[in-house]
């Protein structure tokens, strides 16, 4: 009996002199805590221009058995809403209490995002509102109305993330789409507490305990993106009435440079107050701006995949650099020439006139040469296809990525047999139809490797992350297994798509740099053919390589071939040639929505 007394006079000491969490507890009834949200941290682009910043907003808090009746139409013009609109705040505040999402003891959020302009005249007022408190937080503020899919938007969290992270409450915000998402950790920061005494009126009476207590918040950390904003929103002009995508990729890091889906919105469309009527806005939208077609959107690759064979030929020995095929114009089999030159044609001077013939028949020798079954010839070549990057998804740091398709041979053998398939009946796939279907920045990460002559780097926009490393996936190279010299040959190619005489990219060269590009026209089974294209640029030591995709807008050499010159040019010049200046004219002009609807 002793020694439980003992035990139990120990225990009492600790707890009342010891251990104060005890009393600070026991004081809740004469304290308020009010979380401090902290500000999330700013985006800059790659040269250091404020990208996104935060601006103050007001959440009107409520503990309902504290409120008294109010003078209801004052309480309205304080806040600038209508006496219905009050009568279903507080119907939707009483069922939230039966359902007892909220407590009527506990302080929960009764009005969203106040401005700043009318919580000045509400805080005049506070004082005849019992019941009623004021919490500050933060929206974003965009400063530019571009790059919407890049940089994305914060909404509020839902049921499952609170049950996957204790940091968040209901009624937090977190990243949704874009970089707000994949970094939120960093850009987030940490949130802080503030306790104030109030009385038995729930008054508030000052600092509890002089601020002992008090927590501050920690902003979140800045974070610099790869987006050159200027050449960002250049693009965005040119895709002005045009569905499609825009990717271009720094080839000796995979940072990019710029990201484009359009239709494009502006981002501050989801912020504050209206943001659901915002949302509902876009996602109604038969155009779905929402949707990112740069990681989304999936097409045949067309003629600019006539590159990827080419290096394949060349690495397995099925052509060399001198190696020759027929076209015999309109009139050539099994897959017909769409342009006319001279015949036979090599693989420069294919690549320079897209000749159909010639990539069927360096196909039909990759998988069914040296003696071997069609099907061991085609596991060959598909893995070179997957080691470029196509296949599956890149990992780039945005979210909803999609992969793309390139078939196995199992997938031939369903339809087939093992034994019923060879070359001509996958014919399609040597000029980039088919079953191939790829993404945008797939595409552009095709010039990549070629730029590069056989490696490439995951595509991210992440540049810098304060105190933090960026991701080391970002820092690997990841090889092909095809020798750089073939790649040296479909370079060559590339480059007379610029100069040559009958090249299909000849009237966008410029004068002192070297362009390499590739045109696709893209069949397209819903309407009016794709138009494709994609290059780097300079051809030694590049520092840009792109893809742009048009919708509906047929050559790739009229539309999607000058866009891409004039994004390279305002890149690496910073201006725009006056020989191009109306190519730049005739593109903003050109307008393909109004054309479908």
């Amino acid at each position: 009996m002793v020694f439980v007394a003992l035990a139990f006079a120990i225990k009492l000491f600790f707890i009342q002199v010891y251990d104060t969490s005890y009393k600070f507890s026991a004081e809740s009834n004469a304290r308020r805590e009010v979380t401090q949200y902290p500000s999330r941290g700013l985006v800059y682009d790659r040269n250091g221009k404020l990208l996104i910043s935060n601006q103050a907003v007001y959440d009107i808090m409520v503990v309902p058995r504290e409120i008294v009746p109010f003078d209801s139409l004052d309480f309205c013009q304080s806040l600038d809403i209508t006496l219905e609109e009050l009568r279903q705040m507080f119907v939707l505040m009483r069922k939230n209490i039966q359902r007892r999402k909220i407590s009527s003891y506990k302080p929960s959020v009764f009005y969203k995002m106040l401005s700043a302009e009318n919580f000045g005249r509400f805080q005049e007022k506070l004082y005849k509102f019992k019941g009623f408190f004021v919490q500050r937080r933060t929206v974003r503020k965009y400063e530019y109305p571009n790059a919407a899919h890049v940089l994305g938007y914060v909404g509020e969290v839902n049921t499952l993330q609170l049950e996957n992270d204790d940091y968040y409450k209901k009624g937090d915000y977190i990243g949704i789409s874009g970089i707000e998402s994949t970094y939120e950790t960093a850009l987030r920061g940490s949130k802080g507490a503030k306790y104030i005494m109030v009385d038995v009126h729930g008054r508030e009476k000052g600092p509890f305990k002089s601020g002992k207590y008090d927590t501050p918040a920690i902003t979140g950390k800045k974070v610099k993106v790869s987006l050159d904003i200027d050449l960002q929103v250049y693009g965005e002009q040119l895709m002005k009435n045009k569905i499609g995508s825009i990717v271009a990729i720094e080839p000796a890091t995979g940072e990019i440079l710029a990201f484009i889906s359009s239709p494009v919105y502006d981002p501050s469309i989801l912020v504050g107050r209206n943001r659901g009527e915002g949302f509902t806005i876009l996602a109604n939208d038969s155009l779905k701006p929402l949707t990112n077609r740069a990681l989304q959107g999936t097409y045949s690759p067309g003629s600019t995949f006539k590159l990827v064979n080419a290096a394949i030929a060349l690495q397995e020995g099925a052509i060399n650099p001198f190696t020759k095929f027929p076209c015999d114009g309109p009139g050539s089999r099994p897959i017909r020439c769409t342009h006319h030159h001279r015949s036979p044609i090599e693989v420069t001077g294919a690549i320079e006139t897209s000749c159909n013939p010639f990539f069927y028949n360096a196909f039909k020798y990759t998988v069914e040469g040296k003696g071997q079954s069609t099907r061991d010839g085609y596991q060959t070549w598909e893995k070179h296809v997957r080691s470029m990057g196509f296949g599956d998804k890149l990992g780039i740091d945005l979210p909803y990525e999609k992969k793309g398709g390139v078939p196995k041979k199992e997938y031939y053998d369903k339809y087939y047999g093992k034994t019923g398939w060879r070359a001509i009946t996958i014919r399609s796939l040597a000029i980039g139809q088919g079953e191939l279907s790829v993404t945008p920045v797939q595409l552009a990460n095709e010039a990549v490797v070629i730029a590069n002559r056989g490696y490439y780097f995951q595509p991210h926009v992440i540049k810098d992350i304060e105190g933090e490393s960026i991701p080391e996936k970002y820092l690997k190279k990841f090889k092909t297994e095809i020798d750089s010299l073939n790649f040296e040959e479909v370079v060559k190619g590339m480059g007379q798509v610029y100069t040559g005489d009958i090249g299909t990219a000849r009237y966008y060269q410029h004068d002192s740099i070297a362009f390499c590009g590739k045109t696709g026209t893209v069949q397209n089974p819903f309407g009016e053919d794709h138009s494709v294209f994609l290059a780097f640029a300079p051809r030694d030591n590049p520092k840009i390589a792109i893809s742009v995709i048009v919708e509906n807008a047929g050559y790739g050499s009229t539309w999607a071939a000058p866009m891409a010159t004039l994004l390279m040019e305002k890149y690496l010049t910073g201006e725009i040639p006056k020989r191009h200046q109306w190519t730049e004219e005739r593109i903003l002009k050109a307008d393909f929505i109004s054309k479908k609807k």
